[in-house]
Protein backbone atom coordinates (compact mmCIF):
# COMPACT_ATOMS: atom_id res chain seq x y z
CA UNK A 1 0.00 0.00 0.00
CA UNK A 2 1.72 3.75 -0.95
CA UNK A 3 2.18 5.99 1.91
CA UNK A 4 -0.31 8.72 2.00
CA UNK A 5 1.58 11.88 0.94
CA UNK A 6 1.50 14.11 3.98
CA UNK A 7 2.79 11.27 6.34
CA UNK A 8 5.58 10.83 3.71
CA UNK A 9 6.62 14.19 3.67
CA UNK A 10 6.63 15.04 7.40
CA UNK A 11 8.42 12.00 7.59
CA UNK A 12 11.14 12.78 5.23
CA UNK A 13 10.77 16.46 6.82
CA UNK A 14 12.07 14.74 10.06
CA UNK A 15 14.81 13.76 8.81
CA UNK A 16 16.41 17.08 8.06
CA UNK A 17 18.58 16.79 11.51
CA UNK A 18 20.16 13.80 10.89
CA UNK A 19 21.22 14.49 7.32
CA UNK A 20 22.42 17.99 8.36
CA UNK A 21 24.44 16.55 11.48
CA UNK A 22 25.52 13.90 9.36
CA UNK A 23 26.64 16.60 6.46
CA UNK A 24 28.62 18.12 9.48
CA UNK A 25 30.65 15.61 10.28
CA UNK A 26 31.65 14.98 7.24
CA UNK A 27 32.31 18.57 5.63
CA UNK A 28 34.60 21.05 7.82
CA UNK A 29 33.55 23.97 5.83
CA UNK A 30 29.24 22.90 6.29
CA UNK A 31 29.99 22.57 10.25
CA UNK A 32 32.33 25.76 10.48
CA UNK A 33 29.35 27.78 8.94
CA UNK A 34 27.04 25.83 11.25
CA UNK A 35 28.85 26.16 14.51
CA UNK A 36 29.47 29.88 13.80
CA UNK A 37 25.47 30.69 12.86
CA UNK A 38 23.48 28.20 14.82
CA UNK A 39 26.30 27.16 17.61
CA UNK A 40 27.93 23.95 18.43
CA UNK A 41 24.22 21.79 19.68
CA UNK A 42 23.06 22.22 15.69
CA UNK A 43 26.13 20.14 14.34
CA UNK A 44 28.16 17.08 13.80
CA UNK A 45 26.77 14.54 15.99
CA UNK A 46 25.16 16.81 19.14
CA UNK A 47 22.20 17.50 16.77
CA UNK A 48 21.88 13.86 15.75
CA UNK A 49 22.14 12.69 19.24
CA UNK A 50 19.46 15.55 20.57
CA UNK A 51 17.13 14.95 17.92
CA UNK A 52 17.60 11.16 18.12
CA UNK A 53 16.27 11.45 21.89
CA UNK A 54 13.76 13.52 20.89
CA UNK A 55 12.31 11.19 17.89
CA UNK A 56 12.38 8.03 20.01
CA UNK A 57 10.30 9.60 23.03
CA UNK A 58 8.23 11.07 20.18
CA UNK A 59 7.78 7.45 18.34
CA UNK A 60 6.59 5.88 22.05
CA UNK A 61 4.02 8.68 21.99
CA UNK A 62 3.04 7.13 18.46
CA UNK A 63 3.06 3.93 19.37
CA UNK A 64 0.91 4.40 22.98
CA UNK A 65 -1.82 5.78 20.38
CA UNK A 66 -1.73 2.67 18.17
CA UNK A 67 -1.98 0.92 21.60
CA UNK A 68 -5.53 2.56 21.98
CA UNK A 69 -6.62 0.68 20.10
CA UNK A 70 -6.24 -2.79 21.50
CA UNK A 71 -8.00 -4.45 23.87
CA UNK A 72 -7.24 -6.25 27.25
CA UNK A 73 -4.17 -8.44 27.72
CA UNK A 74 -2.57 -6.76 24.19
CA UNK A 75 -3.74 -3.41 25.06
CA UNK A 76 -1.51 -3.86 28.50
CA UNK A 77 1.06 -5.40 26.66
CA UNK A 78 1.07 -2.19 24.41
CA UNK A 79 1.28 0.48 26.85
CA UNK A 80 4.33 -1.31 28.05
CA UNK A 81 6.37 -1.57 25.05
CA UNK A 82 5.34 1.94 23.79
CA UNK A 83 7.56 3.17 27.00
CA UNK A 84 10.45 1.43 25.97
CA UNK A 85 11.96 3.80 23.32
CA UNK A 86 11.62 6.82 25.83
CA UNK A 87 13.26 4.88 28.52
CA UNK A 88 16.13 3.90 25.90
CA UNK A 89 16.80 7.32 25.29
CA UNK A 90 16.77 8.96 28.92
CA UNK A 91 19.13 6.08 29.79
CA UNK A 92 21.20 5.10 26.67
CA UNK A 93 22.32 8.79 25.34
CA UNK A 94 24.93 9.62 28.24
CA UNK A 95 28.92 8.61 27.90
CA UNK A 96 30.27 10.56 25.07
CA UNK A 97 28.94 10.72 21.28
CA UNK A 98 30.60 7.41 20.27
CA UNK A 99 28.36 5.24 22.95
CA UNK A 100 25.12 7.59 22.94
CA UNK A 101 25.28 7.49 18.48
CA UNK A 102 25.67 3.60 18.88
CA UNK A 103 22.91 3.56 21.37
CA UNK A 104 20.58 5.46 19.77
CA UNK A 105 21.14 3.34 16.26
CA UNK A 106 20.12 0.12 18.79
CA UNK A 107 17.11 1.92 19.75
CA UNK A 108 15.74 2.83 16.60
CA UNK A 109 16.65 -0.82 15.55
CA UNK A 110 14.47 -1.62 18.48
CA UNK A 111 11.78 0.71 17.57
CA UNK A 112 11.53 -1.14 14.37
CA UNK A 113 11.08 -4.17 15.85
CA UNK A 114 8.23 -2.58 17.74
CA UNK A 115 6.76 -0.80 15.03
CA UNK A 116 6.12 -4.41 13.20
CA UNK A 117 4.61 -5.61 16.49
CA UNK A 118 2.19 -3.36 16.61
CA UNK A 119 2.14 -3.74 12.71
CA UNK A 120 1.68 -7.54 12.92
CA UNK A 121 -1.55 -6.77 16.00
CA UNK A 122 -3.18 -4.87 13.12
CA UNK A 123 -3.07 -1.55 14.99
CA UNK A 124 -0.98 0.69 12.61
CA UNK A 125 -1.92 1.73 8.92
CA UNK A 126 -1.14 -0.99 6.29
CA UNK A 127 1.59 1.63 4.91
CA UNK A 128 3.27 1.86 8.56
CA UNK A 129 6.12 -0.39 7.76
CA UNK A 130 7.05 1.00 4.16
CA UNK A 131 7.02 4.25 6.40
CA UNK A 132 9.23 3.11 9.38
CA UNK A 133 11.70 1.09 7.12
CA UNK A 134 12.57 3.92 4.82
CA UNK A 135 13.23 6.39 7.80
CA UNK A 136 14.39 3.67 10.08
CA UNK A 137 17.31 3.35 7.04
CA UNK A 138 18.20 6.38 6.66
CA UNK A 139 18.23 7.89 10.78
CA UNK A 140 20.56 4.38 11.13
CA UNK A 141 22.92 5.29 8.18
CA UNK A 142 23.36 8.78 9.55
CA UNK A 143 23.85 8.10 13.20
CA UNK A 144 26.02 5.70 11.72
CA UNK A 145 28.67 8.36 10.19
CA UNK A 146 28.99 9.97 13.86
CA UNK A 147 29.91 6.33 14.87
CA UNK A 148 32.02 4.77 12.54
CA UNK A 149 33.88 7.34 11.34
Amino acid sequence: MRIPAAPLILGLAGLIPFLWGAATYLIAPLADWGNATLGARFVGPYVQLFYGSVILSFMSGVLWGFATRANGAQAATGYVLSVIPALWAFFMTGGGPVSAGTNLIFGFLGLLILDYAFFSWGLTPQWWMRLRILLSAIVIACLSVGVLL
